[in-house]
């Protein structure tokens, strides 16, 4: 046999979609575990041809599940971006839509027993520190995917999955504003550096040349755009205390406007290096600490409200909501950050690995 097969289940968490594997059936070492990745997803191909991904970021996504040993979790995730069109894997970031799916999964997995009709996950996301705590339908003894609940970039209807995110602040940097400041200037504009679930580089859309309203399509066509964000991107990084970003996909970048269908602001979130269909779950916490937070590049795009509240966020396939809780008595703490999403098993089986990769 010249391929081995390691076990995985294809799930859509949120608007995006990857694989799930039980770390303990994948190399340890990073190196080599990227090698596998990569194999299993198809990276390196503009369509991912010959692996599992979509010819998307949103679709090369990997989450890694085991047994947690913090007290306040019970499963861990080690999430991993794999590159579309390149050989690369970024482990430095997390993701809040695959993280969707990460319950429904630590269940299918038995690493989590159900636990009544509706089953609790403590979740810690490796990647960051954050803890999250997600209630899952499991009416019967199992996890149940069919339900009511709609959310903007995915199509019909399906079983809710509330989370609720917790040390979330300064994960990466150790700090909400990294370089102590909320509003840096960097090549003439105005930016808000900023690390809530995701460590992010916000602008106003108006200061980089467009509106704020232009489809994924339009915004993914402007090479000019991508050149300047860049730019901009890498000296954040830099200033954030992340060093060289140019091969690893933090910090995000948001650009923000004035809301105009009846959100409280809109934005369009980039990955970094193309547009989102939608918004991530951890750039929309992010975006909405900037839009509360005083003195960000965000501030008078909302009314201030008190918490906790729910921030409804404009994104190029329709809405998203966060609900959350800040205290501003002495500055201002964000404290967590909760959104309701839905996901689905799409398979489960095993994807093969050539032999020369895997031993």
């Amino acid at each position: 046999m010249t391929q081995t097969p390691i076990p995985f289940l294809l799930m859509r968490g949120g608007t995006s979609r990857g694989a799930v594997f039980h770390r303990s059936d994948l190399p340890e070492d990073l190196d080599h575990l990227s090698k596998v990745l990569i194999s299993a997803m198809g990276g390196g191909h503009p369509r991912n041809i010959d692996g599992l991904g979509g010819g998307n970021a949103t679709t090369t996504k990997v989450g890694m599940l085991s047994v947690s040993d913090d007290p306040e979790a019970d499963v861990d995730y080690f999430f991993a971006q794999v590159a579309v069109e390149k050989h690369e894997v970024d482990y430095k970031p997390t993701c809040g839509n695959v993280l969707v799916g990460v319950g429904p999964a630590a269940i299918e997995m038995g690493l989590v027993p159900v636990a009544g009709d509706v089953t609790s996950v403590r979740i810690r996301a490796v990647n960051t520190g954050a803890i999250v705590h997600v209630d899952i339908q499991t009416p019967n003894g199992a996890v149940t995917y069919d339900g009511d609940t709609a959310i903007d970039g995915v199509p019909g209807t399906a079983a809710p999955v509330a989370m609720t995110f917790t040390k979330i602040t300064g994960a990466r940097t150790g700090k909400m504003f990294p370089t102590g400041s909320p509003v840096d200037v960097i090549d003439g504009i105005d930016t808000t550096l900023i690390d809530v679930a995701m460590p992010m580089m916000i602008a106003r859309a108006s200061d980089l040349g467009i509106t704020g309203y232009e489809s994924q399509a339009d915004l993914d066509a402007s090479a000019d755009l991508f050149t300047r964000l860049e730019a901009l991107r890498l000296k954040a990084g830099e200033r954030m205390g992340l060093g060289d970003v140019s091969a690893s996909v933090i910090p995000k970048i948001g650009l923000v406007t004035p809301a105009k269908a009846g959100g409280d602001f809109a934005a369009r979130y980039f990955m970094p290096w193309t547009t989102h269909p939608t918004l991530a779950i951890t750039g929309g916490q992010c975006l909405a600490a900037c839009a509360l937070a005083p003195g960000t590049v965000a501030e008078g795009l909302m009314t201030p409200r008190p918490s906790p509240l729910t921030v409804q966020i404009e994104h190029p396939s329709g809405l998203m909501e966060v609900h959350v809780h800040y205290d501003a008595t002495d500055g201002f703490d964000f404290i967590s950050a909760g959104v309701t999403r839905t996901a689905r098993l799409i398979a489960r089986g095993e994807v093969m690995i050539p032999k020369d990769i895997l031993s």
